[in-house]
């Protein structure tokens, strides 16, 4: 005869999950948890499918998480006051399982508005689709004046290093378009070059204009034909760009991606300028930029108090 070893190792996990929760909150969790063990009960004798102790564990863990967060977050002591920007907050801790905490705490607040324990269900106006925006990596202040200078002062840095690095960080430039540069696209008399899509020729800095003749200066020593400006042992002899995996590893030393450094940029220009403005340099679609924007302000922008 099969023992009852596994339930009763249930009923031990789930009792710990409850006894975790704030003795305020602490009764309406075991409720619930009362309840989800009939229904399971219930569904076997019914002969449906029933949920497994492993799914009651982590109903439960997403309750005991949220009670725990109601209290040392929000400093709230009752369902009752429990609202949907409570939820917010609590969802935003770990976004990637939005879906699955949410579906959770719907029938919790289910249970608990049957209950009468609240009298409106605070997940009523959630979405398990979180609101798309940019979540990608960015530089601080500090980490972008380093790379600054290890770019323009550093003679051991590879040049292709240091164009990339530098056209990302102050223009905003892709791997791509750097990758896709002909010496054809530099204009000398006005110190500027043509980007991939971009409408107009892209005024440089005197630092990156040197950067870009140092590049220019390596590239001259392979006594090559090649049009691009970034060239390779392995595209001297040739009229193709270097590849594309060569562009994505050539920041490997400087310990950021192209992506990382790029995204900085374009996050300070699209919140500190007209995003549609940006779209229009940049030649990008003008619903892209809106990507970019924050949902909050930097405090370092406010001003002082």
């Amino acid at each position: 005869m099969p023992t009852d070893q596994a339930e009763r190792l249930a009923e031990g996990r789930r009792r710990r999950r409850v006894q975790a929760v704030p003795e305020p909150l602490r009764e309406a969790v075991a409720a619930f948890d009362v309840s989800r063990v009939r229904a399971q009960d219930r569904a076997r004798r019914a002969g449906t499918r029933p949920r497994s102790d492993q799914t009651l564990d982590t109903a439960l863990s997403i309750v005991r998480d949220l009670a725990l967060f109601l209290v040392a977050e929000r400093s709230k002591d009752g369902w009752s006051l429990v609202d949907v920007h409570d939820l917010e907050a609590f969802l935003a801790t770990q976004p990637k399982t939005r879906k699955r905490r949410l579906v959770v705490l719907r029938q919790f607040f289910c249970f608990a508005r049957t209950q009468r324990l609240v009298l409106v269900d605070p997940t009523r106006g959630l979405a398990a689709k979180e609101a798309n925006g940019f979540r990608g990596q960015t530089l601080a202040l500090d980490q972008q004046r380093e790379l600054f200078r290890r770019w323009t002062t550093d003679e051991h840095v590879h040049p292709h290093e240091s164009l990339v690095g530098m056209l990302a960080l102050l223009h905003g430039v892709s791997s791509t378009e750097a990758r896709m540069l002909q010496v054809r696209d530099i204009d000398v008399q006005a110190r500027a070059v043509r980007l991939g899509k971009r409408p107009h020729p892209v005024p440089l800095d005197p630092t990156s204009w040197t950067v870009l003749q140092r590049c220019l200066d390596h590239r001259a020593a392979w006594r090559t034909d090649n049009p691009h400006v970034v060239v390779t042992k392995g595209t001297k002899a040739g009229l193709r760009p270097v590849s594309t995996a060569y562009l994505s590893h050539v920041l490997d030393h400087c310990g950021f991606p192209p992506r990382t450094i790029r995204s900085t940029r374009l996050v300070d220009l699209v919140n500190t300028m007209d995003p549609k403005l940006v779209a229009a340099a940049f030649g990008m679609d003008s619903q892209a930029t809106l990507f970019y924007l924050a949902d909050r302000v930097d405090p370092g922008r406010l001003p002082n108090p």
